[in-house]
């Protein structure tokens, strides 16, 4: 019954939900290298799946290296955690025209173990889901932005 009434609070209100309608038809050209590809594949899930180049919204997102540093070490030096950030400076652009630029920054913590194999799993799920914390990073950010663009576009 609460969940009913907070519903009709809500449309009574003039809310509207910011993943609702078509307002994410936004382009993401290809970034560079491989954690790039596996960004660039997130933003598209996030945004409903890829679009062409002629989309009115382009999201230009340029990805830094990994960057890892140690976290734990033991008594004898050897490493024992790592962090993984991964940087990416994003800009999102209307028929041209910039309306949304930022940097976001994500990161994870692993485990670093002496085993070749498991130390690069390791690694490799935490670049993994870095890389899903980024996407979702800039797809909200470039979801509000096309939102509040079209608001104040059609207010005008």
């Amino acid at each position: 019954m609460k969940k009913f009434l907070m519903c009709l609070f809500l449309c009574g209100c003039g809310f509207t939900p910011i993943f609702s309608g078509n307002k994410t038809d936004i382009y993401v050209p290809a970034i560079s290298g491989i954690n790039g590809i596996e960004l660039r594949n997130s933003l598209n899930t996030k945004f409903g799946g890829p679009r062409n180049e002629n989309a009115p919204y382009i999201l230009t997102v340029k990805l830094a290296p990994p960057e890892t540093k140690y976290k734990a070490l033991e008594k004898t030096g050897n490493a024992t955690w790592q962090e993984i950030m991964l940087r990416a400076e994003y800009t999102l652009t209307h028929n041209g025209a910039q309306i949304a630029h930022g940097t976001e920054v994500a990161s994870e913590s692993y485990t670093f173990v002496r085993y070749l194999v498991a130390a690069n799993a390791s690694y490799n799920n935490a670049v993994a889901n870095t890389i899903t914390v980024l996407a979702d990073k800039i797809g909200t950010r470039a979801i509000v932005a096309v939102s509040e663009y079209e608001r104040g576009v059609s207010k005008k």
